[in-house]
Parts: structure tokens; sequence; C-alpha cells
């Protein structure tokens, strides 16, 4: 079982990113994010049921970072920022086919990562948080719990060039990698919003307020469990809204 740890996040903005290129300098294709090797046994258990459940299948990728991840780099590279671009996950699998995504998740496992038990932790904290967001956005009427859920769970994804020792990225800032991975990926709105955010002064703290009260949410119900040391100042990253 993965530990959940509960990590401090404050939204910071700063207005000198608006004058760097979004495009980053890296490899022309990254590689594929990890996937827990629990969600591939409970994906694989699941297809060999006579009838797939969708829902159950979509909240086993939803429940799982890499998972997620694999399947919207996949949706944004078939459809890029299109208004048609599927969103929810659900939609995706039915666009792209079961066994297209089933074979984009299963491409790497964290298994097979040196940081493994970071990498874990990382998801873990990804999970909770991506939890409370959707707690925290069904308070709100202008915001989708769906959306805010995606948001919450990807709001980590600077990290994963650092942690999964993706060579040939020469941004130092994370949260701005994490900017330019949604943007390079063609990530759902939402998620490209809440980046676009932390660092340029034009847009409202909309979805990075639900990210902020969700981490609150959840530094109240779970305790602080003790973190890799190199990794934990990027997770405590200081700044202001």
């Amino acid at each position: 079982m993965l530990n959940k740890t509960a990590f401090n996040i404050q939204i910071r903005r700063d207005p000198t990113i608006e004058r760097q290129p979004l495009q980053f300098e890296a490899p022309r294709e990254l590689p594929d994010t990890p996937v827990t090797p629990v969600t591939l046994l409970l994906l694989d258990l699941l297809v060999q049921e006579p009838c797939i459940d969708l829902r159950e299948m979509s909240e086993l990728v939803l429940a799982d970072l890499g998972a997620t991840l694999q399947i919207l780099r996949m949706a944004g590279r078939e459809y890029g920022t299109s208004e048609n671009r599927p969103v929810c996950i659900a939609d995706c699998i039915v666009d792209l086919g079961l066994r297209n995504c089933l074979t984009a998740v299963s491409a790497e496992t964290i298994s097979r990562q040196e940081r493994k038990s970071e990498v874990a932790e990382l998801w873990s904290h990804s999970r909770e948080i991506a939890r409370c967001s959707r707690l925290v956005a069904q308070e709100m009427a202008e915001i989708d719990p769906e959306e805010a859920y995606l948001t919450g769970l990807l709001h980590e994804i600077g990290l994963l060039p650092t942690l999964l020792g993706w060579g040939g990225i020469s941004v130092a800032d994370e949260s701005l990698v994490g900017l330019r991975l949604a943007n390079r990926w063609s990530l759902p709105s939402c998620v490209r919003e809440f980046f676009s955010e932390t660092h340029l002064t034009r847009y409202p703290t909309r979805w990075s307020a639900v990210v902020s009260k969700a981490h609150l949410l959840a530094n109240r119900s779970t305790p602080d469990y003790s973190f890799d040391q190199e990794l934990r100042p990027r997770l405590h990253r200081a700044g202001q809204c």
C-alpha cells in the first residue's frame, strides 16, 4: 500500500516567465510515464471480464498519475488542443480505443525506476490532492469537480523529468516545466490554465485556488511523512498568489 503524504503548496507568479518561450529544450519524444504495478494488475484483471465496466476502468486509471498521463498524452497527440478533444478518461478510452490505451498504460512501470519509493510517494500525494480538489470543487458552483480532480492529480508534473531521470531538459524551475509539459502534451485546458495561473499575471487564480485549498484540506487529515530531502524543497516551494 502506498503511503499518503500531504505537502504544503503556495502558488506563486513570476511575471518574467511571460517573456520566456513555452517550448523547452528536450528530446523530441519524452519517455513514457510509469504506472504502478497494482494499477496494471487491476486493469489486466478487469479486461479479462466478459463485459468491461468503462466507469470502473476510468476510476482505476484516474487513481494513477502515470496511467492518466499516458492516456492524456496520446489524446494530445491525436487531437491537440481542439475543442473536440476528449477531456474525461472514459471519453479518451472510447475515442482512442481500448487496446491503444492499454498499450500506452503498460509501457512503463514504477518498479523499473531507480527512485521508485519517491515516485510512489509523489503518485500517492497527487492522488490525495486530486481527491481533495474534487471535494473543494463540489462546494463551488463554477468549477467542474472532475476537472478539478484532474488538475489536482497533475499539479506536480513539473517534477517528473528530475524524478524520473529524463535527460536533456534545461529548465531548472519545476513549476515552469509543468507549464511547458502541459502545453507540449496538449493536456486538457483546466490543467494548462492551472499552470498558466501560477506564472502569468493576466490569468485569474481559479484552478490554482482549488489546488491550494485542496492542500490545506489534505494537511488537516493526513500526517506529514518524511520525504527525500532533495525533492521536498520543490514540493514546498514558497511564493505568493
